[in-house]
């Protein structure tokens, strides 16, 4: 019988679930879209409850899609939306407040704060991070600070706290597990990635009790066991995973200098460095890429908050396409943006700006823009924005040839072939896309000994299509540089 592997693919927009066999091929998927909350300007919440009702209805839609039982599933490997924070009660499992997402800014004010008081370098030497509201610290602080009781109740070692993975993992055990892996702990601004410890000053740094926090495993380990009550059998949990760090997994990027970008709701790159946590200098993140019987993998990483977001955005926020898939015709439909740069700056500007006070803008708009020069001008923002983090990675010392990427706008021809002519960089899209949710499935089958290896994971790779740059390089100069004074213009309305 084939070794089958569940994987849980929890998102920032979405709930997805994959059934793998032991050569990687998807025999089953689960999706379900859930809501965005945005109660404030850059505020953005989720639902606890609807990211777990949502996952286990797609868990179960996978299982059935397979055409397997839950008993025929070796293992469950989880990814997840990294960063987003989650306090519950250790007894209930209920959650005292709403996820705060990733993408939320409310905490700028407190990082500005942090920030001048000099303490950046020590946050960033240890963890990795800058003082940036995206990290889950002072989303956590915020929690304790302005929820009424909740301090008290966390002091009296009541309420855990976890990313998404944490939470799932607590909930799918019955609560008999809360624990975290070292991906994931490294995007808190609370670990040491150096020592892979819960690091006391940080944890002084944002008040927020030790008591609190999940167990920190490795990326592939023993994390219990789904209770029966959930699919109908009692499942070993073998894997978790933050959802870029899967990706790196998935697009097999196992040696030092192998890089990969995904395309989400938002975009982001990352560049094995091996064993060395290698320092940006070009404010780029220093992160665990995986860590597997106690030996750490580190890599360098760029973070760009919108991406296929902005094209969601375009669908459901502007109205201007029924469906995503509309973009590629419109973009192919001019011979160019006209002039129309878009900067999806809708929760401020990431990697290598963060700027957490910048705001989107359409730029460069006449009476001849169209609907298809914004729709392309969109698809362009993605790209250029991937160039500002080639770039930083290219002044830290990496030299790019080839780029892994994946992710659902990739399934887009014209965005990858883009992408190659503006980063003057080979892309390559493997033949299994679902990246994030195949990592996961690696990793929780190198636990269970279904693959032996990273080598022997690293040869089910397969090159679906490679795309090489064709664009002459004063156009690709000039574009940039259309992008870069775009960039610069919304910037400096703040």
């Amino acid at each position: 019988m084939d070794n089958f592997i569940l994987a849980i693919d929890q998102g920032t927009t979405s709930s997805r679930a994959i059934v793998f066999n032991q050569s990687g091929e998807i025999c089953g998927v689960g999706q379900q879209e859930f809501t965005q909350y945005y109660p404030q300007d850059a505020w953005v919440e989720h639902d606890p409850e609807e990211i777990w009702e949502t996952t286990l209805n797609s868990c179960r839609k996978a299982i059935s899609a397979a055409g397997i039982s839950a008993a025929d599933i070796a293992g469950i490997g989880i990814t997840n939306q990294r960063e987003t924070t989650i306090v519950w009660d250790r007894k209930t499992g209920e959650a005292v407040y709403p996820a705060i997402v990733w993408q939320d800014r409310r905490t700028a004010a407190r990082c500005a704060e942090l920030k001048g008081q000099g303490v950046e370098s020590i946050v960033s030497q240890r963890s990795g991070l800058l003082l940036d509201p995206y990290f889950s610290g002072s989303k956590v602080g915020w929690i304790l600070d302005n929820v009424s009781g909740v301090r008290a109740r966390a002091l009296a070692g009541e309420l855990a706290f976890g990313t998404v993975d944490s939470f799932l993992l607590w909930r799918l055990t019955g609560g008999a597990e809360h624990a975290t892996d070292a991906t994931n702990a490294s995007r808190t601004l609370l670990f040491n990635i150096h020592s892979q410890q819960w690091d006391a000053d940080l944890l002084a740094l944002f008040n927020i009790p030790e008591s609190m926090l999940p167990e920190v495993k490795d990326s592939c380990d023993d994390y219990g066991r789904c209770d029966s009550q959930w699919f109908g059998a009692d499942i070993p949990i073998c894997a978790l995973i933050g959802d870029q760090q899967a990706a790196t997994v998935g697009q097999a990027c196992f040696e030092p200098g192998m890089a990969k970008s995904t395309y989400g709701t938002g975009c982001f790159v990352v560049l094995n460095t091996g064993t060395v946590a290698l320092r940006s200098e070009h404010r780029l993140l220093t992160t665990v890429a995986y860590r597997i019987r106690g030996e750490v993998c580190y890599a360098l990483e760029g973070s760009i908050f919108v991406a296929g977001a902005a094209v969601q955005w375009l669908r459901d926020g502007l109205q201007l396409i029924g469906s995503a898939a509309e973009t590629q015709p419109l973009a192919e439909s001019v011979e160019s943006s006209n002039g129309v740069y878009m900067v999806p700056a809708f929760t401020g500007l990431g990697a290598p700006y963060w700027d957490p006070d910048a705001r989107g803008a359409i730029l460069g708009i006449t009476r001849d823009t169209g609907i298809a020069h914004i729709a392309r001008a969109t698809l362009e923002s993605v790209c250029y924005q991937t160039r500002d983090l080639l770039e930083a990675m290219r002044g830290d010392g990496a030299d790019f040839t080839t780029l892994r990427v994946d992710g659902g706008m990739v399934a887009n021809n014209w965005v990858v072939q883009r992408l190659a002519d503006t980063l003057d960089c080979r892309c390559e899209r493997p033949q299994v896309t679902e990246t994030t949710a195949l990592g996961a499935a690696y990793l929780a089958g190198l636990q269970l000994g279904v693959y032996q290896s990273l080598d022997e994971i690293g040869a089910l790779w397969r090159c679906e299509s490679g795309f090489d740059p064709a664009m002459n390089e004063v156009d690709r100069a000039r574009r940039y540089t259309g992008w870069k004074n775009a960039v610069s213009r919304v910037r400096s309305t703040h």
